[in-house]
């Protein structure tokens, strides 16, 4: 999903990546994630370079906030980046025992004040900037290992110079992958797979946890957005993923991939899980009328299921063309 960086407004569990052109455009859209958090009386954690620390306290004053006050109060912390890392690095590589104890333990002592915690970092893009894309990428699941366990929304930040290049693309999607949204202000095509940007082909891998058929719909309505889809095909697409994402966590009890291909008119959306078919109703799913494969079905030009090697995928194939402009479509509803 990607949202407007002038409006970070995130729920408890959202983790949220930003591919920032340059620093003014940060550090405007953290101060105001950032104060927004304050002025609700919760909790800001801001672990980044010394520059942007300093930045971050100018953008905030102009925003009215009282940065001594929040900090004496303990409502706005602010930790360096460089010296966080070195506190759970061992030989050059990530200790996660390390991680959980400094990391961690600052989360929950925060946690233990009942406020609502707001969590930013550039740990990952200095990792990635010296050449650790793999302890970017480790880092970032450990953050997604303590979201798990403590209520806390996270904003992560990379300038797009550093993560953009083919020899980057497969991990830059992977890192996006590991968050719930992308801020808008990177080039399009570097969010993508390495083949999407042509092709209009997104491909994804999720978890078999509750949390990743919506991290599934938010990345689908990210990629559909910047590749032009209009309103209707957007929510159709989001019922869409979230049915099929659900089937295979709940149903399947399986971890599952997604592929998402949009071709002349036609969006094709399929799910792939670990477990085969058991029976022979359309392709081995039985509809529902009002709830479920029902509502894919009700949206879809055509969908099924099929048997692969390693368990089975299920598909839907959505119209493209002939959508309402965004104005025309408020004006019909």
């Amino acid at each position: 999903m990607a949202i407007p960086t002038h409006d970070v407004s995130l729920d408890g569990a959202d983790h949220v990546v930003h591919f920032y052109e340059q620093d003014p455009e940060l550090v405007d859209a953290v101060a105001n994630y950032v104060a927004g958090g304050v002025v609700a009386d919760g909790m800001a954690i801001v672990i980044a370079t010394e520059a942007h620390r300093e930045a971050f306290i100018m953008a905030l004053e102009v925003l009215g906030i009282d940065t001594v006050e929040a900090r004496t109060g303990k409502r706005l912390v602010f930790l360096d980046a460089a010296t966080t890392i070195a506190a759970f690095m061992r030989d050059g590589q990530i200790d996660r025992d390390a991680f959980h104890k400094v990391v961690g333990g600052l989360l929950r002592t925060a946690a233990e004040s009942g406020r609502a915690i707001r969590a930013y970092g550039e740990m990952v893009s200095l990792l990635w900037d010296a050449g650790d894309v793999v302890g970017a990428i480790e880092l970032e699941t450990l953050w997604n290992e303590l979201g798990c366990e403590l209520p806390f929304s996270l904003y992560c930040a990379y300038p797009a110079a550093s993560v953009s290049g083919s020899e980057h693309a497969q991990a830059l999607h992977e890192v996006c992958n590991l968050h719930s949204s992308v801020l808008q202000g990177v080039r399009g095509n570097d969010l993508r797979a390495p083949e999407a940007a042509s092709a209009r082909r997104l491909e994804a891998e999720f978890a078999a946890e509750r949390i990743s058929p919506g991290h599934a719909r938010r990345l689908v309505l990210g990629a559909l957005a910047e590749w032009g889809c209009g309103p209707r095909l957007l929510e159709d697409a989001a019922v869409v993923v979230s049915e099929l994402a659900t089937n295979a966590v709940l149903h399947a009890a399986s971890s599952f991939s997604l592929s998402v291909t949009l071709e002349d008119s036609l969006l094709r959306i399929a799910v792939h899980d670990a477990r085969p078919l058991s029976v022979t109703v359309r392709g081995g799913l039985s509809p529902q009328p009002t709830h479920g494969l029902g509502l894919v079905e009700a949206l879809s030009l055509r969908w099924g299921a099929e048997g692969t090697v390693k368990g089975k995928a299920v598909w839907a194939e959505l119209r493209a063309s002939n959508e309402l402009a965004p104005d025309e479509f408020q004006a019909s509803r």
